[in-house]
């Protein structure tokens, strides 16, 4: 008895000392998984690691397999044609005759700039006295006067492009203009042309953001941003039609609830960001890449029996893509579909109801229970991806502009990038040249320029 109460403090001094090094080796791992996740959240890194010992050589593979050989078509139409004569003798000495004049047909770009002068008639109006002026159609505004000298429609829609939709500087823009136009532009002068812009695109923005709101799926993502230094987010909402740019000091529940309404209820497609948890008359579909991510990292990270859960899990949701693309193939009846798609809830069931002393597999485990039944619509709906993947390729060149310019000084440029990135990405979308429309919505009056921006998009009209 008497050992027994020796031993006694120190023994329980050694689980206390025991129970804080658990604590601080579950933190450590949990550290630890935050930073390997945190790692693979980076757009376009430098290095993904050491190149291949042995990598596979770039270009396509001959035979069967190697897909539409393409080539540039003749142009339908030829503006210049320069004779190409035989020279005066072959390189061996000997005299040349003329057998054959075959075609070569080249497109280039045009090196001279377009320089117009616009003579405006101006009247007054015998019954009210006011002043009233002509109007070209390839003007851009009525100014007169000092601002009388203004870059043309198209030169203007490639400014705003160049800097919302490609991600070019001000200063690269300007270097642009001069090297392959020969056309002076200030830094100033270009800001000014993409603020315009955006202004003037506003009429379509509310007709995308109309669109993005009735979507029956709708695919959300957000990123960092910056206006004036400050950490704000840009968001992306994807519909099938149209994408929607939104860039707002929050990155929480208010944002989408802004966009998409309180009563959302569509499908959103999205990454488990917790915000988008709360439309619950929506029904979901968690990304299934993040969650393959997510197994892949505690597979690498576990050791010995803590590997079972990740890899079941794995092959679970490897398994669903493989049940959708039968069904698209047409290789399983819908019933057939939705018994291999039962099996698959029960077995990961099954994978939820055991026990987690990894704090790692626990925690993921406690995310796919909550998300249970958001993991396998994608299967039972064609009209659902499995990932958000039409998010992510929204939102990267936005990603890559951030690496340029690192954001907006002003929040008049981040208005302006909300309206081009979101006309650009809808144009593509509804097979719209967006350089050819963005220079005729820049050319429009005023009073028409709302409904022709809507119109050329099939967009809701304005209210």
């Amino acid at each position: 008895m008497g050992g027994d109460c020796g031993h006694g403090p120190e023994l329980e001094a050694m689980r206390e000392r025991i129970a804080q090094l658990e604590r601080l080796v579950a933190d450590l791992q949990k550290k630890l998984e935050e930073a390997i996740r945190s790692q693979k959240r980076q757009a376009a890194p430098f290095s993904k690691g050491s190149p291949k010992a042995d990598p596979q050589k770039p270009g396509r593979k001959p035979g069967d397999a190697y897909g539409l050989k393409a080539h540039r078509l003749p142009p339908e139409s030829v503006d210049e044609v320069y004779p190409a004569p035989l020279p005066e003798s072959c390189p061996c000495g000997g005299d040349l005759e003329a057998v054959d004049t075959v075609e070569q047909f080249q497109t280039e770009i045009p090196a001279k700039p377009i320089r117009r002068r616009f003579d405006i008639q101006v009247g007054r109006c015998r019954r009210c006295g006011r002043r009233v002026q002509g109007r070209h159609p390839l003007q851009t505004s009525d100014a007169t006067g000092a601002a009388a000298s203004q870059l043309g429609p198209d030169a203007q829609a490639m400014t705003a492009l160049l800097k919302d939709k490609l991600g070019l500087s001000y200063g690269d823009i300007r270097a642009a203009f001069k090297d392959f136009f020969g056309i002076s532009l200030s830094r100033g002068g270009a800001t000014g042309i993409v603020l315009r812009a955006g202004n003037r695109l506003r009429g379509a923005y509310g007709g995308i953001a109309k669109t993005v709101r009735r979507s029956r799926v709708t695919y959300p993502d957000e990123t960092g941003w910056k206006v004036r230094g400050r950490l704000q987010w840009l968001w992306t909402f994807v519909a099938r039609t149209a994408t929607l740019f939104v860039i707002r000091p929050s990155r929480g529940y208010d944002v989408p609830r802004e966009v998409l309404g309180a009563d959302y209820s569509g499908t959103m497609v999205h990454d488990g960001w917790s915000p988008y948890d709360r439309f619950t008359k929506a029904e979901h579909q968690q990304c299934l890449a993040h969650l393959l991510r997510r197994a892949k990292a505690l597979i690498e990270g576990a050791e010995r029996g803590a590997v079972r859960f990740p890899r079941a899990v794995l092959e679970i949701l490897q398994e669903s893509f493989g049940l959708r693309d039968r069904r698209d193939a047409g290789t399983i009846t819908s019933h057939g579909l939705a018994v291999a798609v039962g099996r698959l809830r029960d077995r990961l069931q099954e994978q939820l109801g055991g026990s987690f002393r990894h704090e790692g597999n626990y925690r993921f485990a406690r995310h796919l229970w909550r998300h249970r039944d958001e993991l396998f619509v994608f299967v039972e709906r064609p009209d659902v991806e499995g990932t958000s993947w039409p998010a992510d390729q929204a939102i990267r060149p936005a990603v890559v502009n951030r690496k340029v310019f690192g954001g907006n000084r002003e929040p008049s440029g981040a208005r302006a990038l909300e309206v081009l990135a979101s006309v650009a990405a809808t144009c593509v979308q509804r097979g719209v040249g967006v350089f050819e429309y963005v220079s005729r919505v820049i050319r429009a009056t005023v009073d028409h320029r709302d409904l022709l921006a809507c119109r050329l998009l099939q967009l809701p009209a304005p209210t």
